[in-house]
């Protein structure tokens, strides 16, 4: 076999893995966040103030926020589901001297802090859960689409063949969940009928990158016969088409319904294409082709799975879409905050039953067809690093309380309400030194330039794989690549952040 044929092996027929290992490792981007606050809140308690070496900084989150993730995908995994706790426990210690060591005046009975911070009241423009949400989805995606050509990836994590639960395939969802909840559909306000079409006309022009990316992939892969697996999109498709037709397509529904009544289309969306799997032979020509022997004669056979499966993404937006107008409801304190938790924890379960019954009564998760179990299956983990994400922001948020005047980067801000007795929509103004800090950020730094970051990490994956052979690599050297092509690409968004420059232009 050729080095092309054994990478394309490598990759392909694979079965996915179990759904309580890829909840056990969601949880680590949530506790890697929660220890990077606590480190920052413990180093403004014995200095008085926060960090402000740049380099410091960019060390100091590469090495909590991303690296444990790299590990926890190759080395650490045979110990996966001992890692959450090692980290919790971690944060608890760091929690504990905190607690312990706060200034004698700050010391309140722990009671009268509780009440103090379910009444704290958070500012309501910005809500860090859905940042650091679309942030770490692009970090992890980064990580695994290279990582995946290296022998220390399980091969349990790698996207599943035709039926499975695999932590890319989960990766790929989460891409389509995380560009809805910021769509234009839902931070606009005022959402009249000329706005929808206006909506409508700025998608057309701005998905124009993305298609121009997927043109460019197109081309270069096949020019330097760059290993592919097929029957993931086809044969010309990729997942640069795939989030550009899905914004297209969902802004011309939401142009014509009601955008509070997203999910409900949603579901018709997704029921009807299960039917049409289930009652016709669709399913069979997504998974074997015309001929019933994985033909890929003519554009629509050979691109069947990238097609087709624009559906079951479709759906799969529309119900983020309704979740991001969920998140954006004004919640003035942090009791609302934690009602809002309750909420994503109940929603959570209902969607795993109702996986189990989808499953019961069609078929198995498939992201290959993209069909009912996957899209609820996707919800669901989304949902649930959601809801982990405002937990671990909701603790740090405690934690501020405890020492005054510490501030975390990408965390909620304390604000005063706005006074009842002035003026009426006048806005809550920040508490404290946190609007005043000017502490550097990766999360920031990503988040500014996420499509370059996405990109960048496509291009070192093919020129990691052009020139190494990754498929008989060492754990050592693994670990090394995959630690220099993060920290390259981390570096690149921290530049860019610092001179404050953002590559988007449409």
């Amino acid at each position: 076999m050729s080095q092309k044929q054994l990478k394309e092996a490598f990759i392909s027929n694979l079965n996915g893995t179990s759904l309580l290992e890829i909840s056990a490792g969601l949880s680590l981007a949530p506790l890697c966040l929660l220890c990077r606050g606590l480190l920052l809140i413990l180093y403004y308690l014995h200095h008085g103030k926060p960090v402000s070496s740049r380099k410091y900084s960019l060390l100091l989150d590469f090495l909590v926020l991303v690296s444990p993730l790299v590990f926890s995908c190759t080395v650490l995994s045979p110990i996966l589901f001992f890692m959450p706790v090692i980290l919790a426990t971690f944060c608890a210690g760091i929690f504990s001297k905190i607690y312990s060591q706060r200034k004698q005046e700050a010391r309140a009975p722990f009671g009268q802090i509780v009440r103090e911070f379910q009444k704290t009241c958070l500012d309501p423009e910005y809500i860090p859960a859905i940042t650091v949400f679309r942030v770490y989805v692009n970090v992890l995606t980064s990580i695994s689409i290279l990582a995946v050509d290296f022998p220390q990836y399980p091969r349990r994590y790698a996207k599943a063949e035709t039926y499975g639960t695999g932590v890319m395939d989960l990766g790929v969802g989460a891409f389509i969940f995380g560009n809805a909840l910021v769509c234009p559909e839902v931070r606009q306000k005022s959402y009249t009928t000329q706005a929808r079409f206006s909506n409508l006309a700025r998608q057309v022009f701005s998905v124009w990158p993305l298609i121009s990316l997927g043109v460019g992939r197109l081309l270069s892969v096949k020019s330097i016969e760059y290993h592919e697996h097929t029957s993931e999109y086809g044969v010309h498709w990729n997942f640069f088409f795939t989030l550009a037709f899905v914004r297209l397509a969902a802004s011309l529904l939401l142009a014509i319904f009601p955008k509070q009544k997203a999910w409900l289309v949603a579901l018709a969306l997704a029921v009807l294409y299960q039917l049409l799997l289930s009652s016709t032979s669709l399913k069979a020509f997504i998974l074997h082709g015309s001929d019933g022997r994985d033909s890929r004669l003519g554009f629509l056979d050979a691109n069947r799975e990238g097609l087709l499966s624009l559906l079951g993404y479709l759906a799969i937006y529309l119900v983020s879409v309704q979740v991001g107008l969920w998140l954006l409801q004004r919640r003035a304190s942090v009791r609302g905050w934690l009602e809002a938790l309750r909420g994503l924890a109940l929603a959570v379960v209902v969607l795993f039953v109702l996986l189990q019954l989808c499953q019961a009564c069609t078929e198995p998760v498939s992201r290959r067809v993209a069909n009912l179990p996957f899209c609820t299956w996707v919800l669901a983990h989304c949902l649930l690093l959601l809801g982990l994400f405002v937990l671990a922001d909701l603790t740090l948020v405690f934690t501020k309380l405890l020492v005054k005047g510490s501030g975390v980067p990408c965390c909620w801000k304390v604000v005063q309400p706005p006074d009842s007795s002035k003026k009426h929509g006048r806005e809550a103004v920040p508490v404290g030194r946190e609007d005043k800090l000017s502490q550097p950020c990766l999360i920031s730094a990503i988040n500014k330039n996420q499509l370059l970051f996405f990109l960048l990490a496509n291009v070192m994956t093919g020129a990691v794989n052009i020139l190494i052979d990754t498929i008989h690599s060492k754990a050592a050297f693994t670990l090394c690549i995959l630690h220099l092509y993060m920290f390259l690409n981390c570096l690149i968004m921290y530049i860019l952040h610092a001179r404050n420059i953002v590559l988007k232009f449409w």
